[in-house]
């Protein structure tokens, strides 16, 4: 993700310097909780003035109105063993105000103490700041999001265990870096340096002015990050005028968007909250209250207007519908995360009301997709009996279905849909998936009662076609397209090899009666086997009935098609092997006895040999005919017409 460049200056809230905003140490109640007798036990009266000394030393050096203050712009960048001095002297001071407190109130060194704590607050407050500022690579959410956990155990033991040896900046980064796997150095660093000036921060009472700069610069840090993601605020009055291409395309963009805003900026925004505030719960959830909500409710408010757009929405929406809701669903286990307290459970509610409303939509567009399809009453029909352009259409669509099986099932589950269980149940039996993590039965049932209600439309359809065998040729065509699509598709692991196995019995049932109706009386127009032998008058009769059955047969069934190639030459090939033998037996036993016909030639106008050159070129279409099959359907048409009107009986 870009990197977030926008800045802040530090001259945009109250500095420190304002003294009188800063908590008043004139009553120091707050000191007053521990028993005097604990005081004086942990932290004696030379202790008292070690420290006071000590933080005096080091605090005014690095007070803009002090004399001997350094010209160095950041302590933290610069001189970091000083800085862990700075820190451990501040929190010393902490300790002696303590014990001024209870010793006496009124002192002079209460009065410097607390003068020195002023100056000590107002150091780290703008260390604060420039740390947060001139390091927003070494933030950014993209390397904080990257962890999976970031330790909530206090970092400030790194400057509260200084060695004076050489490897001291080492032992730091071992130590920092062990909370924040594979981040940066420098940003473990920069990280355990915001943590330990918060906890110093807010523990001598000046929480309050240490977020408020923490707020103003990681929340120009979210919205310039949704920004950059193209997320938007959308005028619900604007949305509704918009056409759903254009939804389209914003459903896809902010899909992509979103994985990166939760995941990436919100998560590593959290992360690195609770991270630096992990010393104050309360302080590190209303600090990150104030940054991320309006941020939330902003990354989600697309989905919601989506949602609430359409009442009925058009099947053919319900793909952009499901990938919004597989995408929030996604998100729910981070989103619960990064939105986990009270104060930010408009998000989340935000969020599940949405869930629902895709949810009715999906449910919705389910219902009427089926009713679609009830409803279809085209007359139109496929001249060769092919592949109807609805079939191609429905199962384009629940074949697409089906890869959003996860979704189906999690919604049919809940709000299954009325049908007839009993039929359902007898045509379908929903497979075992145990490899699955997802129970997709819910799913199973309902695409499988979906290509039920369909291929009773088909029935209906064909019973459209005057032939009886075109009928046959166009349920062939279609319930090959269905299975065909099963077979290919993640159908398949849903529908079940039980499912395939019925179905394309069903085909062969459909295959065999189209021979039947289409070819029936070809077969019949060759005498029996067991009928006695023909005299040539008979036998010249039959050739002629066989020669005008087969011919009447070939042409129209030159006109029709079957579309799958391996169905196509099974079919050819069961038709020659019921016929060419029969044939070629008859052609054999009594084509001798017709040798001095002097119309032989035209009422025998094929061989058994070349027959099955004639059935090879069936069901392509009379568009695609090859030669040979025009030439033979040119040969078939003129002898046929001999043998009605030209030869002699």
């Amino acid at each position: 993700m870009e990197k977030m460049s926008k800045t802040v200056s530090f001259s945009s809230f109250s500095s420190i310097s304002n003294l009188s905003s800063l908590p008043s140490f004139n009553s120091l109640a707050s000191f007053n909780s521990l028993p005097a007798s604990q005081l004086n036990h942990t932290f004696s009266k030379s202790m008292m003035e070690e420290a006071l000394e000590a933080a005096e030393s080091i605090i005014k050096k690095w007070d803009p109105n002090s004399q001997s203050y350094t010209k160095i712009i950041s302590m933290f960048r610069n001189n970091r063993k000083e800085a862990k001095t700075f820190i451990r002297c501040v929190r010393d001071l902490r300790k002696a105000m303590h014990f001024l407190v209870s010793q006496d109130s009124k002192s002079d060194k209460l009065v410097l103490a607390q003068n020195l704590m002023q100056m000590g607050m107002s150091m780290l407050e703008k260390e604060f700041f420039q740390i947060l500022s001139s390091n927003r690579d070494h933030l950014d959410p993209e390397s904080v999001s990257g962890q999976s956990t970031i330790s909530s155990n206090s970092e400030f033991e790194i400057y509260m265990e200084y060695d004076e040896d050489d490897d001291v900046e080492d032992d730091e980064l071992k130590k920092a870096g062990e909370s924040i796997s594979q981040v940066e150095k420098a940003s473990a660093l920069v990280m355990s340096d915001l943590k330990a000036i918060a906890e110093t921060m807010i523990i001598c009472g000046y929480g309050k002015e240490c977020i408020k700069s923490y707020k103003l610069i990681r929340k120009s840090i979210v919205d310039e990050g949704l920004d950059l993601l193209g997320i938007e605020k959308v005028k619900t009055s604007q949305f509704q005028k918009m056409d759903w291409r254009v939804l389209e395309h914003m459903i896809k963009s902010w899909i992509k968007a979103a994985k990166i805003g939760v995941t990436t900026l919100l998560r590593g925004e959290k992360l690195l909250c609770d991270h630096v505030f992990s010393g104050s719960i309360t302080i590190g959830q209303s600090c990150f209250n104030q940054i991320a909500k309006e941020a939330g409710l902003n990354l989600f408010m697309l989905p919601e207007l989506v949602a609430n757009k359409e009442k009925k929405p058009h099947h053919d929406k319900i793909f952009k519908l499901m990938d919004l809701y597989a995408a929030i669903s996604d998100l729910w286990p981070d989103i619960e995360l990064i939105f986990n307290f009270d104060s930010l459970a408009s998000v989340k509610t935000l969020v599940l009301s949405t869930l629902k409303k895709l949810k009715e939509s999906i449910h919705t567009c389910l219902k009427e997709f089926e009713v679609t399809i009830h409803k279809d009453s085209s007359k139109e029909l496929t001249p060769q009996g092919g592949v109807h352009k609805l079939t191609r259409k429905t199962m384009s669509f629940i074949s697409s279905l089906s890869e959003y099986s996860r979704v189906l099932s999690e919604i049919l589950t809940e709000h299954p849909l009325k049908r007839n269980t009993h039929v359902l149940e007898y045509y379908f039996t929903a497979p075992i998936l145990e490899d699955e993590h997802v129970n997709n039965h819910a799913c199973s049932v309902h695409l499988a009662s979906l290509i039920l209600v369909f291929l009773c439309k088909l029935d209906t359809k064909a019973e459209s076609y005057k032939d009886v065998w075109l009928s046959y040729i166009f349920l062939v065509n279609n319930l090959q397209f269905v299975v065909a699509t099963v077979r290919s598709t993640r159908l398949k692991n849903l529908l079940g090899d039980d499912w395939l196995t019925k179905h394309e019995a069903k085909l062969r049932s459909y295959a065999a009666k189209y021979e039947i109706a289409a070819w029936t009386n070809v077969f019949a127009s060759l005498p029996a086997k067991t009928s006695t032998k023909l005299s040539p008058e008979e036998a010249t009769t039959c050739f002629k009935r066989f020669h005008a059955s087969f011919a009447g047969a070939y042409m129209k069934q030159s006109s029709c098609v079957i579309e799958d190639a391996k169905l196509r030459d099974e079919l050819k090939v069961s038709i020659a092997r019921k016929l060419v033998p029969e044939y070629r037996e008859f052609y054999e036993k009594y084509l001798p006895m017709l040798r001095q016909d002097r119309n032989i030639e035209m009422l025998v106008s094929f061989k058994p040999d070349n027959l099955e050159n004639y059935l090879s070129d069936l069901f392509h279409g009379t568009a695609i005919i090859s030669g040979s099959s025009q030439s033979a359907s040119s040969s078939l048409s003129s002898s046929s017409c001999c043998s009605v009107g030209c030869v002699k009986d």
